[in-house]
């Protein structure tokens, strides 16, 4: 389960201040995964790095049940002058997994051949989007945070993710960011909206997207917007 108290986070910018979260207060339960909607800047990056526990809150609190993944997406988990390997044996040691299976688990999933020992800042992004994945699916989480790296990929390894994941989400839940709604139906059956600094969480995942659509096509309307 995940759980905010009272949670605040904001940025400043040259605009002035961001506010990704207002006193924001609510429960995340066992057994749902859940897509998170929300337009441009509106810090749904910034929520899985909170969620993940690499970024801290302004102030309040964010409780985790189980053992939560690193943020899938978030550039920061991999180091560059490391090999994949290399980064792999790290993540396996942080996290307390057997190195040899995991290293194996890895190289078999990823499929990157030789460049499996050589330094990630020399991978594309499908590359590094295939060993994160791998990696991340190396080690059992509770909880798996994605954020929109699934776009990342040919179709074949898309598949690939999409099936490792169902065969997990029998015992793991699954947080996801991502623009792409037949993704976000594949992962998720509930549904939140981050905006104007609320997170709004659905049961339903049809109506969090719903309410999502209706404030884009707002925001792009002027006659849609209150007087």
């Amino acid at each position: 389960m995940i759980e905010m108290q009272q949670a605040c986070k904001a940025y400043r910018t040259i605009e002035g201040s961001r506010v990704v979260l207002d006193d924001v207060s609510l429960a995340i339960p066992r057994g749902h995964s859940v897509g998170v909607l929300g337009a441009n800047g509106a810090g749904k990056s910034t929520l899985v790095r909170l969620l993940a526990g690499v970024e801290a809150l302004d102030r309040g609190r964010i409780r985790r049940g189980g053992t939560v993944s690193f943020p899938l997406g978030f550039s920061g988990t991999l180091h560059p002058h490391l090999s994949g390997r290399e980064n792999v044996r790290f993540l396996a040691r942080v996290h307390g997994t057997d190195e040899a299976e995991t290293l194996d688990y890895v190289e078999r999933f990823a499929e990157l051949g030789e460049y499996f020992r050589m330094k990630v800042e020399t991978y594309s992004s499908g590359m590094l989007a295939r060993l994160a994945f791998g990696a991340c699916l190396a080690i059992e989480f509770d909880l798996y945070l994605i954020d929109e790296v699934t776009a990342v990929g040919d179709a074949q390894f898309r598949r690939k993710c999409l099936a490792a994941f169902e065969e997990r989400m029998d015992r793991s839940d699954v947080i996801l960011v991502s623009h792409d709604d037949s993704t976000m139906r594949a992962y998720c059956d509930m549904g939140a909206v981050l905006a104007d600094g609320r997170l709004d969480v659905f049961e339903e995942l049809e109506a969090a997207m719903e309410v999502h659509a209706w404030r884009m096509r707002r925001a792009a309307s002027p006659a849609l917007r209150p007087a």
